[in-house]
């Protein structure tokens, strides 16, 4: 599990200008992603303030060595797959040197300087090639506050805290933040209705979660022990597993669900690396006394000690009616990392506890992360309770669900006093009509 060291001390300046203090992309954070420069092919880059540095650039400019200069081949390209697959020792020597380079008082920072682009002129792409796509189920708060709508004397099934409950999604309808989503259309039938109907889905949502990029695999038929689940994990961002509630009710049973989730889902385009967290890192405390012990292979004490993460997560909902008015968006939600039941460690270790092969570039969704709350809910579903109570919005108008011209803008942080903050940058996305 990665430690807190010299990159992460607060008091380091970078010569890079607005870095310091950025609310996402200060020198103790430098995530990893692959971005287009205007006119240019896609590359790997890191962001540090408003600018993304050119990490080919780095290399070919002869200021990388040894396992740093391993990271960087290995990003040569269009996405990162390769570089997951190193694992974390020349990622964290990429992150040493990096540090280095960017620093206040670097001796390179004229050489560095000519690599560096405006984010703002640049095209964000996919980070890596998704080969399969895993969504989870960790957000207990969540999964008791729909469970109360379907089953509210017993909103969580029996199964619910014994294991890490899971489905297997659609890798190919990932896309990165800023690319619109098209209203889906399916089946759906109203529970009054002698028959269902098809067509687009009048009860759209949105689902707050936290993705995690695999890194190296393991080979079919060898699970990785939870004791070892952290060295295969690469990194995280945010996901907005998009849902179709009207459809989802519809077609669900038995199998679970189908067009209601893999119309679309939106990921922040940033890797923000297990390093970077370090400091954000706690003990897992979602399970109260009294629940049941994971079983053995579910259970590692260090994980336990530190496998959760203390992040800020907030949800941000823009209108027409308030974009025409010139209104801030209206905050849905202010959530935590914290109210996962589950570890991500956890949730690679029974993934892979039947022989699954899992391969870099894998992407694993937590699951809707709601708190205790009703100003914590993580979908509409939930802060609605189920549409029947619209939220008002300051330009008049209300919402049970998304319509279209709606945006969504999920943002996450790690805040701890002592450190610098550490962001993912935005996970937005706007939703269109769906096609006639």
């Amino acid at each position: 599990m990665a430690g807190i060291d010299h990159t992460h001390d607060s008091s380091l300046r970078s010569w890079v200008p607005g870095a310091d203090g950025h609310p996402d992309f200060p020198i103790q954070n430098l995530p990893l992603g692959v971005f287009s420069p205007a006119d240019g092919a896609p590359r790997a880059g890191i962001a540090i303030g408003d600018r993304i540095l050119d990490l080919p650039a780095l290399l070919a400019a002869g200021l990388l060595s040894g396992e740093a200069a391993l990271a960087a081949e290995a990003a040569a390209g269009a996405a990162l797959n390769a570089l997951l697959a190193l694992g974390a020792g020349p990622r964290r020597a990429l992150r040493v040197r990096l540090s280095e380079l960017l620093r206040e008082g670097s001796a390179d920072r004229d050489r560095v300087a000519p690599l560096l682009h405006a984010a703002s002129s640049c095209t964000l792409h996919l980070p890596a090639r998704i080969g399969d796509y895993t969504d989870f189920y960790v957000g207990i708060h969540h999964a008791e506050n729909i469970g109360k709508q379907f089953r509210p004397d017993n909103p969580l099934l029996p199964n619910y805290k014994h294991v890490p409950i899971g489905y297997h999604g659609r890798a190919s309808s990932i896309r990165p933040s800023g690319t619109p989503v098209r209203r889906p259309r399916g089946q759906s039938k109203a529970p009054d209705a002698a028959a269902p109907t098809f067509g687009p889905s009048s009860r759209l949502d949105l689902e707050l979660e936290l993705g995690v990029w695999i890194g190296p695999g393991n080979d079919l038929g060898e699970p990785i022990p939870i004791g070892e689940a952290q060295d295969h994990i690469a990194g995280y961002c945010l996901l907005n597993d998009w849902s179709a509630r009207d459809i989802q009710a519809w077609e669900y049973q038995p199998l679970g669900p189908f067009l209601a989730k893999n119309f679309a889902s939106t990921i922040s385009p940033w890797i923000v690396t297990p390093e970077a967290l370090a400091p954000f890192r706690i003990a897992q405390g979602a399970r109260p006394a009294g629940d049941p012990t994971p079983l053995p292979y579910l259970r590692d004490e260090t994980d336990q000690a530190g496998g959760a993460f203390d992040l800020r997560l907030d949800v941000l909902l823009t209108t027409p009616g308030l974009r025409a008015a010139g209104l801030a968006p209206h905050r849905v939600s202010a959530s935590n990392a914290r109210h996962m039941y589950w570890t991500v460690a956890q949730m690679v270790a029974h993934h892979t506890s039947g022989g699954c092969n899992l391969q870099p570039g894998d992407l694993l969704g937590t699951g809707t992360i709601s708190g205790p709350d009703r100003d914590a809910c993580g979908s509409l579903v939930e802060a609605t309770l189920g549409g029947r109570e619209p939220i008002r919005l300051a330009s008049g108008e209300e919402r049970r669900f998304l319509e279209d011209g709606d945006e969504i803008i999920l943002r996450a942080h790690g805040v701890r006093e002592g450190f610098a903050t550490v962001g993912f940058g935005e996970c937005r996305a706007v939703i269109l009509g769906a096609v006639a």
